[in-house]
Parts: C-alpha cells; structure tokens; sequence
C-alpha cells in the first residue's frame, strides 16, 4: 500500500515536471488554445507517457506479487526497459521519417540513391542494436523475478499494450466527435 502512495506522489510530480520545464509563453499560449477550443487542459505526449508507466508500475507491483526487497529494483529496471523501447522507437521513427523524404510520395523522382542505401543500413543496424538493448534491459528485470514472475510479466505487458491501444482508440473517437461539433 505504501509503494501505491509513493507511486502516486511520484507520478504527480512527474506529470507536472514537463509543464514547469517548458517556456512559460509557450506553456501560456498551448493552454490559451485548449481554452479557446474549448478543449479544457489537455495532457502533453510526455504528461501521457509518465502516466501509463506510473500506472504499469502500480498494475505490475500487483500483478507480479513484488516482494519489498524486489521493488526497488524492479522499478528502476522497468523504467530501464521503458526508456531503451522508447528511445529505439524514436530513433526508427527519425530514420523511417529521412528515407520517406527520400522515397516517400513526394520524394524527387530520381532518388540520391547513396542516401537511400546509407538510410537502409542505418534502419537495419539501429533494429539489430535495439533489439539486443531490450533483451538486455528484459534480461535485467528477468534477474529479479522467479520464473513464475517472468511469466506472468510478459502476459501483463501484453496486457497493458492491449489497453493502450484501446486507450488510444477512445480518444480518437472522442476527438472525432468532440471535431465535429
């Protein structure tokens, strides 16, 4: 019960910690505009981010059955494997986003084909060493769970995807709908 306080606590301040860390017109003018559509305070892609992993973090402390001993460390390694997974995505994001200026729709006709071939090797390296940095990061969270743990750790990440997804899902038919009115 302790650790879900704490939690909370730290995902509060989590939460705030990208609004203070951004400039104050910036921040002034991005709630200007939600109040002006109407839109009421919308959360920023990292307010979002920090949320689900406090919440992955509560659901797996339950979930898995963490001893105390287990916690702390259980904490910083997911938090680990979060960053390693988010990092390789936006990476391939930045990669994908290059070659779809290069052979995209709106790419020039004749592609600087050196480019298109430096852009291909790049995506192939940066999945392999991706890849192998997440086996290590679960590696790592696997260390400190038994067996049974490990298990049920890979069906609760199946399920916390799952419920991403729908999440996900929602608000773009809440967007959708609140869009056209």
């Amino acid at each position: 019960m302790l650790h879900k306080i704490v939690l909370v606590l730290i995902a509060g301040t989590m939460a705030i910690t990208p609004l203070a860390a951004q400039d104050p017109e910036r921040r002034d003018g991005q709630a200007a505009g939600r109040a002006a559509r109407g839109n009421g305070p919308l959360m920023s892609a990292g307010e979002v981010v920090n949320m689900l992993d406090a919440y992955a973090v509560v659901q797996a402390q339950e979930t898995l059955q963490l001893s105390d001993a287990q916690y702390a460390t259980f904490v910083a390694r997911l938090k680990k494997l979060h960053e390693t997974r988010r990092r390789g995505q936006q990476e391939r994001n930045r990669i994908l986003r290059d070659l779809r200026q290069l052979a995209g729709p709106q790419a020039p006709a004749q592609p600087d084909e050196n480019a298109l071939r430096t852009n291909l090797k790049a995506l192939r390296e940066h999945d392999a060493r991706t890849a192998d940095e997440t086996s290590k990061a679960y590696d790592a969270v696997d260390e400190i769970l038994d067996l049974r743990q490990q298990a049920r750790f890979r069906l609760f990440e199946e399920r916390l995807e799952a419920r991403k997804i729908d999440l996900l899902m929602r608000a773009r038919q809440g967007a959708a709908r609140g869009g056209g009115q």
